[in-house]
């Protein structure tokens, strides 16, 4: 993939921007005319699949509801050297345990740095967490452009 616009940043530049992981916000999708449910979450990232992984609370009265092939929305930003860049990714969330991936998702799990974000009310030993892996089908590629001499 090349860019096709001064502005998209092509494969090698979004691989080095989204590193082995870092953090985002994670947009589920809701039932019809509600705004989606957007979480902040920490993200491994396996280039060589270009697959995302997310450590998610597992918790039956959260507010995510169920994960399993939501249709998800993840944003990553940042603004190194003094240029913003930002990835959006689209697809659907898929657990980890299902055996036709469990295989792929322990090897993909080896090449990601999963960061752990403390944002809970709650100790983080008795918050239960699920392992969700995330296949783009749509995923572009932002930077800043340079506008001004």
């Amino acid at each position: 993939m090349s860019a096709e616009h001064p502005n998209e940043m092509d494969e090698a530049e979004r691989d080095a921007f989204l590193g082995a992981g870092g953090t985002g916000v994670l947009s589920l999708s809701t039932a019809s005319g509600e705004s989606p449910y957007s979480v902040p979450v920490s993200y491994g990232y396996d280039r060589s699949t270009g697959t995302f992984y997310f450590r998610l609370a597992a918790d039956a009265d959260s507010e995510k509801g169920e994960l399993d092939d939501r249709p998800a929305t993840f944003v990553t930003y940042d603004r190194p050297a003094d240029r913003w860049q930002s990835v959006v990714a689209e697809g659907r969330l898929e657990p980890t345990e299902k055996d036709s991936i469990a295989l792929e998702t322990l090897e993909g799990l080896g090449n990601v740095d999963i960061q752990y974000v403390d944002i809970f009310d709650q100790p983080l030993e008795t918050v239960s967490f699920e392992f969700y892996r995330f296949v783009p089908e749509r995923i572009g590629a932002r930077r800043e452009a340079r506008t001004r001499p």
